[in-house]
């Protein structure tokens, strides 16, 4: 254990020191600036995205590409420098950037872009600037006239030698033409002002958003749920299993005591040679009970930098926490996967490492292989360069699976001793026929509806943030609360479910309180399915593979975190009880 929290400790100093310091930009007069053009797309299709010039605008013959982190190159940025002459604190009126001499090609992508919303986006000292390409004028009855902006006034705000903000604002609007030149021309402001250099990045954030009352309020409805789970768990432990105690200590002294608890005994109790019997699929349930403990610290730890670095305030950063911080705390995975799985008499425990250590990875892989190939298809820079994806198999390979192969040996040594309250029976107990809501099914389907209920007005400000533009989420502290709240209500609710389990007489439990759990992760994709429709307008084949895509493995993930602290919560239940009775 004294490991294990050395090793958590670790990986956050690592995450924190290596991703969440800020990038300090100094500049002195007349020093150069750089415009960074990122991408275009449709504004209904956030992850709809091209290279700016896929767009005929003006390309620089020597245009520098910038080399991006793992996490940028993830998150589909390619910056090309724009090669616009721009000096700190240097005004300019009026300049010619280039002339764009119109044909039939390039005004049909034009109108192309202009009737489906397209908008730009640049990048000034890591700070964004977006912008739309122009827009469509009516011009009589039934006719539209589409027109480009030509002229783009870039205004900057400093502070000493620092930037502070960018803003953008199109002008000259000019017809689309065949055999039209348009001079496409640029001007710059510069503004003295008294914000910091560390609230540089307010102006993004969406305060009224985040900040409102309903939000407010799904806290605290949330922090209620945990307090009455926390009081019926309790109810359940000290009032119900009390009274069984009581009866299971004391001494039987004449055959009426003996025949009456004889005929009394029933529910749970009856079931104490079976309890600890190992489920089927051994290697498997061990293998996803490692990832899901893997996770659960894995979002702790992103949480955390995330709420000490202001990773909204850096691209990719969030991604690239996220990946480092995954291959830190593959031990964790090994070590539960292998305690799990040598405590239930495992065999191959070769079997139980490997699955561990390439489940998760490789089931993202393979969603990720398809939404990547679409992208590919439709040559949009979203789509993930080769290179990035050997990079990532070489972290996983050298950093995870290590970590994973030995976290499983720590694991078999440490904790994979059997230490079962109860001796397990050579002849397995018939499991009675009970009613239709304590099958295990029902159990499974029933137990997520609390935990997603406990998320549920977060699960919209996630989805907003990340399937919108220009909204940052950065309320970490309200994420950090919902999710211990998620963890106390998916431990709570999962030994309710086994409890009555138990009562129905069926020792199955291990997958049920798993699947209890997990299946959170069907009503947050069910959700998915409803905000698809309902909230946003997206539309075509690319944009929705990457929404169903990238939902799925997001689904996942929350499917086995939930899964494996539900199963772990039940274990410790169900090891509290059966330890405070008599077995035979």
């Amino acid at each position: 254990m004294f490991y294990f929290a050395f090793q958590l400790l670790t990986s956050f100093i690592i995450c924190s020191c290596f991703l969440a310091y800020p990038i300090l930009a100094k500049y002195q007069k007349n020093d150069s600036v750089t415009l960074w053009v990122n991408k275009v797309g449709p504004y209904v299709n956030p992850q709809e995205t091209y290279s700016y010039y896929s767009l005929p605008y003006c390309r620089p013959g020597d245009g520098y590409h910038k080399q991006g982190g793992l996490g940028e190159v993830l998150g589909g940025n390619a910056l090309i420098d724009s090669r616009i002459d721009i000096k700190f604190k240097r005004d300019v009126e009026k300049r010619s950037i280039c002339e764009l001499k119109l044909d039939a090609s390039k005004i049909a992508r034009f109108k192309y872009a202009i009737d489906n919303s397209y908008w730009f986006e640049f990048f000034m000292d890591d700070l964004p600037i977006w912008g739309f390409v122009g827009e469509v004028h009516p011009r009589g009855v039934g006719d539209n006239k589409h027109v480009v902006y030509t002229h783009k006034m870039i205004q900057i705000q400093y502070n000493r030698d620092q930037i502070i903000s960018v803003n953008l604002s199109q002008a000259i609007p000019k017809p689309l033409e065949e055999g039209r030149t348009l001079d496409m021309t640029y001007s710059l402001k510069w503004f003295p002002t008294n914000i910091s250099y560390e609230q540089r990045f307010n102006v993004y954030l969406n305060n009224y958003f985040f900040q409102n009352q309903i939000h407010w309020f799904s806290v605290i409805n949330s922090i209620m749920m945990v307090v009455f789970l926390v009081g019926l768990v309790s109810m359940i432990l000290m009032r119900t299993l009390r009274n069984d105690y009581a009866k299971y200590a004391r001494e039987i002294d004449d055959m009426e005591t003996l025949e009456r608890d004889v005929i009394e005994e029933s529910g749970w109790k009856l079931v104490h040679g079976d309890v600890f019997r190992p489920p089927q699929n051994l290697a498997l349930l061990s293998a996803v009970v490692g990832t899901g403990a893997q996770l659960a610290t894995l979002v702790l730890l992103v949480i955390l930098s995330a709420y000490f670095g202001k990773m909204y305030m850096r691209r990719g950063a969030i991604i690239t926490t996220f990946i480092v911080c995954y291959a830190l705390t593959s031990f964790i995975s090994g070590y539960v996967s292998g305690g799990v799985y040598s405590r239930n008499a495992g065999e191959s425990w070769m079997k139980s490492m490997v699955l561990t250590a390439s489940l998760f990875p490789f089931l993202c892989f393979g969603i990720g292989f398809i939404v990547n190939t679409i992208a590919i298809y439709y040559g949009s820079i979203a789509a993930i360069p080769f290179g990035t994806i050997i990079v990532v198999f070489v972290i996983w390979a050298f950093i995870s699976f290590p970590l994973s192969l030995l976290g499983t040996v720590a694991g078999r040594n440490w904790s994979g001793t059997p230490d079962n309250p109860c001796r397990v029976k050579n002849i397995p107990r018939p499991i009675p026929e009970k009613k239709w809501y304590l099958r295990p099914s029902v159990i499974s389907l029933v137990g997520g509806l609390l935990p997603f209920a406990s998320i549920f007005i977060e699960m919209y400000y996630i989805f907003a943030s990340f399937w919108t533009y220009m909204v940052h989420y950065y309320v970490y502290g309200f994420l950090l609360l919902v999710f211990i709240v998620l963890i106390i209500v998916t431990v709570c609710v999962t030994i309710v479910g086994t409890y009555y389990l138990l009562n129905a007489e069926n020792y199955h439990w291990q997958w049920t309180s798993f699947f209890s759990a997990a299946s959170t992760a069907l009503y947050v994709y069910l959700y998915a399915i409803y905000y698809y429709h309902a909230k946003t307008s997206m539309s075509g084949l690319l944009q929705t593979n990457f929404y169903f895509g990238y939902t799925l493995m997001f689904c996942l993930g929350v499917g086995i975190l939930c899964g494996a602290v539900g199963y772990l919560g039940s274990n410790l239940f169900i090891r509290r009880i059966f330890g405070n009775i008599k077995c035979d």
